[in-house]
């Protein structure tokens, strides 16, 4: 099935989409903001300047939209950019700190289509009638409940406009087939979210309204779409039963709901959907849906959505050949997960068959339970390598007057502790020590992220969809959410892992150096010791089944898992360590000085749970052997394992061998395996001319991107990976 002319139109647009404006939703809740400066209740507050943002923003709708919410593209007159200016000088400085991460995660979308806005009204009149407003405690409930119905009735208005917008489209419109759609639009519109969706139209349009609306009107971004392939399927099978649906159609709708997420969602960062897995009773639920979802990445050719394949052993053998050659294709989706894993990963975290099940991808690879989730991902990255460096008396290279590091990574450099490190069980001891040190210096800040929120954050909109804020009555920020995580992430395990091992065989076992004649080089990053940087370089190396060097991984990964553990957020929920970078292994490496793994200063470091980059030197099979050798059930905060092909070495049973590698590495408990099928000939000739590769999609750590947009220190971290081959 090929993309309709439709799809083609609109995703040539959102390839020339320079920018995304979001000035108009910033203004209207500035104004509101200071409109309701003396409302009692803060959350209050909050929920009407989001009530006036979703019914203030100007309706547009593009003359190929089927789905319609977009964030309309004009600019501010005079008066209201000098009005936007003041009010963010005055009005922001005076707010209350509010810190940690937001959204990085999915919505109960199956409540939203099944009761609709008119049902969550009726369960929060339920829960109103109950309390007396004379008990403080209830008077609390009472005004979080009133909060969101006030958000609610914004995210309604912003419907009636929309069909409105529709209707008067449609009044001027020529063409009957454009009219007819147009009429369609409005008529979806007047019924969802406010009602139960009854068709599988109205079932995509309210999917999408509801997650643009939560990103606009809330100020936020990266909601993922979940399980769609689950909530959907009753409403398609319906209506292709019932013959007001074709399999095209559903297709042409399907890819227009994943283009809108590049609508709204800025370059560089990360949303995305799920398909197949298991269901409590552990049965295959991959469906219909499940094979229009993966055809829709040959469709749309884009980064978003980053679509995950949830794989188990009873995965349809059309599917995971479907993902495979779409892959091979160049594609880098779907990213595939190990459903099994994941799954046992979440049983032993507490949730129940029912919901274990029922995870999403938050942004990368980081896992969230859907529909009941308000977990930090990723917070903080932590630079497993200059901690190495802290106790040889190495100093990042922002403490040596470098560039300063990026995005809450890296800790502070401590004076030397190398002396009394007799031997390597002592510096690993010594390295577990600091390693602690650090991970409680982490749940400090992370908690006091989470202690900003409960006092000055709130997202009422956001509360209505999230279980059980609802039930609880406290909003997501003060603990409604049934999970409460935070998920701390590990950057650069291959490189401890190769500079361990490289520190155990040249100093304690051959002593052909001492730890202070190593740490001399790393401060000056080898200068006139290139020997000693190959000797380095050149030994055993992580990724290429090597006992004595892998060993070290399965110790640095249980010792993280150990140290997470007895840690609690301020909201009551767990730790849950992960082993994937976005591009933080990039910004983090540029701050680290020369390591011992024979890398150079600046350079950056592992792009996930894999060898570091050009290090597999035995080829792919040997990199997973090495990479499942310890235990990835307990990281929930994500693993990335990235394979890279040359395109241009493919031989005629190229499919068929990528897909019997990708099954070895879940059958042996891999987490996420992603692939990149390009050639370095391609990306440089992208680096050279990237007007003419402006489609260029690469997998990076944990999600995919447009090259061309890569910083250079990244496209050429990107050129640097191992291709590999295989016959």
């Amino acid at each position: 099935m090929e993309p309709t002319p439709r799809i083609r139109r609109l995703r040539e647009a959102i390839l020339a989409q320079e920018a995304i404006d979001r000035e108009e939703a910033e203004l209207l809740w500035l104004r509101a903001w200071i409109a309701h400066a003396e409302e009692p209740w803060h959350l209050v507050r909050r929920a009407r300047a989001t009530a006036a943002v979703l019914a203030g923003l100007t309706p547009r709708i593009d003359p190929d939209d089927l789905l319609v919410g977009r964030f309309f593209q004009r600019s501010l007159s005079e008066d209201e950019r000098e009005e936007l200016g003041r009010l963010r000088g005055e009005a922001m400085p005076a707010a209350s700190p509010s810190y940690g991460q937001r959204a990085h995660m999915a919505i109960d979308y199956e409540r939203l289509l099944r009761d609709g806005v008119a049902g969550i009204r009726e369960e929060i009149a339920g829960y109103r009638s109950r309390l007396d407003a004379s008990r403080p405690e209830d008077l609390e409930r009472d005004a979080f409940y009133r909060a969101c119905l006030i958000a609610l009735e914004g995210l309604c208005d912003l419907t009636r406009h929309y069909a409105d917008r529709a209707d008067a489209l449609a009044d001027g419109e020529a063409d009957a087939a454009r009219r007819d759609a147009l009429r369609a639009i409005a008529a979806r519109c007047r019924r969802v979210p406010e009602a139960p969706a009854q068709t599988f139209y109205e079932a995509l349009q309210a999917v999408h309204l509801v997650t643009w609306a939560l990103c606009a009107g809330q100020r936020l971004s990266l909601f993922q779409l979940g399980r769609p392939d689950r909530y959907l399927l009753p409403l398609y099978r319906r209506d292709l039963a019932e013959g007001r649906l074709s399999e095209a159609e559903a297709q042409e709708g399907i890819d227009c709901l994943c283009l809108m997420l590049s609508t709204y969602t800025a370059r560089g960062l990360a949303v995305g959907l799920m398909v197949g897995g298991r269901d409590g009773a552990g049965t295959d639920v991959s469906n219909e849906l499940t094979r229009l979802f993966l055809e829709s990445i040959a469709h749309t050719r884009l980064p978003y959505p980053g679509i995950g394949l949830c794989w188990t052993p009873d995965t349809p053998e059309d599917i995971m050949a479907r993902a495979t050659s779409l892959l091979a294709e160049g594609l880098t989706h779907p990213a595939v997960f190990n459903d099994e894993v994941i799954t046992a990963g979440l049983r032993a975290a507490g949730l129940p068959p029912a919901e274990a099940c029922l995870y999403t991808h938050s942004t990368c690879v980081e896992i969230t339970p859907v529909a009941s989730s308000n977990v930090y991902v990723a917070s903080p990255y932590i630079n497993l390598l200059q901690l190495l460096h802290d106790l040889l008396g190495v100093p990042s290279l922002k403490a040596s007057g470098g560039a300063a590091p990026v995005g809450g990574g890296g800790m502070p450099t401590g004076p030397a502790r190398a002396a009394g490190l007799d031997t390597f069980e002592d510096l690993l001891a010594a390295y577990e020590d600091h390693l602690a040190e650090v991970i409680r210096a982490a749940v400090i800040d992370e908690n006091t992220c989470q202690a900003s929120r409960y006092y000055h954050g709130g997202y009422p909109l956001l509360s209505c969809f999230v279980n059980d804020c609802l039930a609880r009555g406290k909003d997501i920020d003060q603990g409604g959410a049934r999970h409460n995580w935070i998920e701390p992430s590990f950057v650069g395990l291959a490189n401890l892992i190769d500079a361990l091992h490289a520190i155990r065989w040249f100093v304690y076992d051959e002593a052909r150096l001492t730890l202070a004649d190593l740490a001399e080089a790393l401060r000056d990053d080898f200068r006139g010791r290139e020997d000693l940087r190959l000797m380095l370089l050149n030994g055993d190396k992580y990724g290429n089944d090597a006992d004595p060097v892998d060993a070290l991984a399965l110790r640095i990964t249980d010792t993280i898992e150990r140290l997470c553990r007895p840690y609690r957020t301020y909201l009551g929920g767990a730790f849950h360590p992960g082993l994937f970078c976005w591009v933080m292994h990039e910004r983090l490496g540029a701050v680290t000085a020369a390591s011992a793994d024979g890398r150079r200063a600046g350079e950056a470091l592992g792009d996930g749970s894999g060898p570091a980059q050009g290090r597999e030197r035995l080829g792919p099979t040997a990199a997973i052997l090495s990479t499942t050798k310890w235990r990835h059930e307990g990281m929930l905060g994500g693993i990335a394992m990235n394979l890279k092909f040359a395109r241009s070495a493919q031989g005629p049973e190229f499919v068929e061998g990528l897909q019997r590698l990708i099954e070895t590495y879940l059958a042996r408990g891999g987490f996420e395996i992603q692939v990149n099928v390009v050639d370095a000939a391609t990306l440089r000739a992208a680096r050279a001319h990237p007007e003419r590769y402006r489609d260029l999609v690469v997998r990076i750590g944990g999600y995919s991107d447009y090259f061309v947009g890569l910083s250079e220190r990244m496209q050429e971290e990107i050129i640097r990976r191992t291709e590999h081959g295989l016959g």
